[in-house]
């Protein structure tokens, strides 16, 4: 049901233009909610996840609940939070990041997924927040240093998004130190992932090595393993001989 929102809430809601956060702020402004269901099929979003984290990085607090979709499915549903918990200091959201700023992070860590360490084209390359913004905001001075961002494909920054959404750092105690010492925002160096304690190796083979692992691939299937396991159990018993 939709609630009467504070006219000051509201003006804020309006005043945002980015088009993915201002889609979802409308569409529930008129009906009080937007489901998972509807991203997808009336507006597009194949990660509704990403487009409700859009709301939240413009300062505005939103709700992710359950709802009963009209085939008896059980989805996700977003509204508005408590007006009161406005994220006054990210009310202008992310600034745009330019293109002299990538090719600093590229002369840097070189033209590569910082999680799965694989060579790209820069074009298939974005820009993420070490720590992720709706915690860490753009820093402590609000100034952009290098040394804050890193450069992942689509398919790491996805499971990224993921991993951080269903942290409980990143839902409710929000330090960012937490978050530094995480293996999404160090990968290099790191004491956990998502809070838990993991440890995780994120390996493509791509080009010449495809043939590689279509020979891993067949060899597992003869000993009836997976695929995780059976690298798990070679590395075990190499580091064992050394």
């Amino acid at each position: 049901m939709k609630r009467k929102l504070p006219k000051e809430f509201l003006k804020l809601c309006r005043s945002v233009t980015s088009k993915r956060p201002k889609t979802v702020i409308d569409h529930i402004i008129e009906y009080g909610f937007i489901t998972t269901e509807e991203l997808k099929e009336k507006y597009g979003y194949n990660h509704p996840p990403r487009a409700a984290r859009d709301v939240r990085e413009q300062g505005i607090p939103l709700e992710t609940y359950s709802i009963i979709a009209s085939d008896g499915r059980r989805i996700a549903a977003y509204r508005f939070g408590d007006p009161s918990k406005v994220l006054a200091d990210k009310l202008s959201g992310r600034t745009v990041i330019s293109k002299a700023f990538k090719n600093e992070l590229i002369a840097l860590y070189g033209s590569k997924c910082a999680i799965h360490n694989d060579q790209l084209d820069e074009r298939f390359l974005q820009i993420d927040h070490r720590v992720p913004y709706l915690v860490g905001g753009e820093g402590q001075t609000g100034a952009r240093r290098v040394a804050d961002y890193m450069l992942l494909c689509s398919s790491a920054n996805r499971a990224k998004s993921w991993s951080c959404e269903h942290c409980v750092n990143g839902i409710e105690i929000k330090d960012a130190k937490i978050c530094s010492k995480c293996y999404w925002a160090s990968p290099e160096e790191y004491s956990h992932v998502a809070m838990q304690e993991i440890r995780r190796v994120d390996i493509v083979w791509k080009g010449d090595e495809v043939i590689d692992y279509d020979r891993l691939k067949k060899r597992t299937e003869e000993l009836q393993k997976d695929v995780p396991s059976y690298v798990k159990e070679i590395l075990k018993e190499r580091i064992s001989e050394e």
